[in-house]
């Protein structure tokens, strides 16, 4: 099946000791990812980057969490996170990866057979570039509140309206997103499906938002009359929730992986090196409080994995990982302010010692961060409802 769906594996990674499939990646990267694109203070686009992840799809790395029948690397959880850390320090930027983490995994779990050969194959060539329809001007965190409508008209589907905070949608070839397909369904989740499409297709207008930092790496997406075939439907009409609340599992578990915040970690480490910093006992006391809680987090993040790689469904306890990721990241961002002086509040590369650093970097992810794939307070009412089983005030 790999030889349809991926590249062939050189073999089973998961056979290897960890210490020597870490040096295999941290070798391989360290002589084929561009020097100049490490450690990058914003999200790269895909003129920046493309060529440098097809060279990872070239090489079968593309989907180190898939399953090998899927044509993925198939690693392991232990292995999964080995990898990552890899490319973590040498400062490998993410790419738009929403088919391999997101919508790829859900096409594999909901999908047809037929969906399979259609849509994988793409991803794993870095050929398809897909961007998230979900959150809507009054839909974010309530996302069951959506108002994009898709009216059936024989074998197709006829959507109107809106998303918005689709991140580098103006990057991207394709585009999942969920509709109401039952406006009068007794409860809003009943009503919603899922659909693929690619966003060239007439009647999608993507535009760009400038953020604070002056880059546009979100945009707003509108539907005006767009015509999408049933088969590009993942799951049944009206049942699109339970595939939208697979796909948030998998991106909680992306936003709460520890890559950021170990990110954010050198950062700090380089500030206070160059300032001075690391002689001073309160200070070192305080970054190693951080260093512990990125640590414990890899070792909740490694669970999460697991129970992926077992093919278990992913629970509402999730939630914690998303908001102790996004905390955690937030409370080093402001650490490097804080190292960083009188330049902490300083936008752009400012010069640090020998070395300029984006001080407001790290600040600038970790805020929206606890706001997007659910808020951290809807997060905390998850837990206590589905979790402990507190009563809804």
């Amino acid at each position: 099946m790999s030889e349809v769906f991926g590249v062939e594996q050189e073999r089973d990674w998961n056979e290897l000791e960890d210490a020597e499939f870490a040096a295999i990646v941290r070798d391989w990267v360290s002589e084929n990812y561009p020097p100049e694109l490490r450690f990058p203070s914003r999200r790269l686009f895909w003129a920046e980057q493309g060529e440098w992840v097809k060279n990872l799809a070239r090489k079968g790395w593309i989907a180190p969490g898939w399953p090998r029948e899927f044509g993925g690397m198939g690693l392991s959880p232990v292995k999964q996170v080995l990898f990552a850390e890899q490319l973590e320090r040498q400062g490998v930027a993410r790419f738009q990866d929403h088919g391999i983490t997101q919508v790829g995994p859900v096409i594999q779990r909901f999908g047809t057979a037929e969906q399979h050969r259609r849509w994988l194959p793409p991803i794993l060539a870095a050929e398809d570039i897909w961007a998230q329809g979900y959150s809507e001007p009054e839909a974010g965190s309530d996302l069951a509140s959506l108002r994009t409508r898709a009216r059936r008209d024989g074998d197709e589907y006829v959507v109107d309206g809106q998303k918005i905070w689709t991140t580098l949608a103006h990057d991207a070839t394709h585009i999942y997103f969920l509709v109401r397909t039952d406006p009068d369904a007794p409860k809003p989740q009943a009503g919603i499906s899922f659909l693929l499409s690619p966003i060239d297709a007439p009647g999608i207008t993507v535009r760009p938002i400038r953020d604070i930092s002056g880059h546009e790496e979100l945009c707003e997406v509108f539907f005006d009359s767009v015509r999408v075939p049933v088969e590009n439907r993942v799951g049944a009409e009206n049942q699109g929730w339970t595939v939208a609340k697979s796909l948030l599992g998998h991106e909680r578990i992306n936003v709460g992986s520890p890559k950021q915040p170990g990110y954010a970690l050198e950062m700090v480490a380089a500030v206070a090196r160059e300032r001075g910093l690391l002689e001073d006992p309160i200070f070192r006391d305080r970054l190693a409080q951080l260093q512990l809680d990125v640590a414990d987090l890899g070792a909740a993040y490694t669970r999460y994995i697991a129970q992926l790689a077992r093919g278990e469904e992913i629970g509402p306890d999730v939630s914690m990982l998303k908001i102790w990721a996004t905390e955690t990241v937030a409370a080093i961002a402001d650490l490097i302010i804080e190292a960083g002086g009188a330049a902490g509040g300083i936008a752009g590369e400012v010069a640090i010692g020998s070395g300029e650093l984006d001080l407001l970097g790290a600040l600038y992810k970790a805020r929206p961060a606890m706001i997007y794939a659910g808020s951290n307070e809807i997060q905390r009412n998850i837990i206590a409802t589905a979790v402990l089983g507190l009563p809804r005030a």
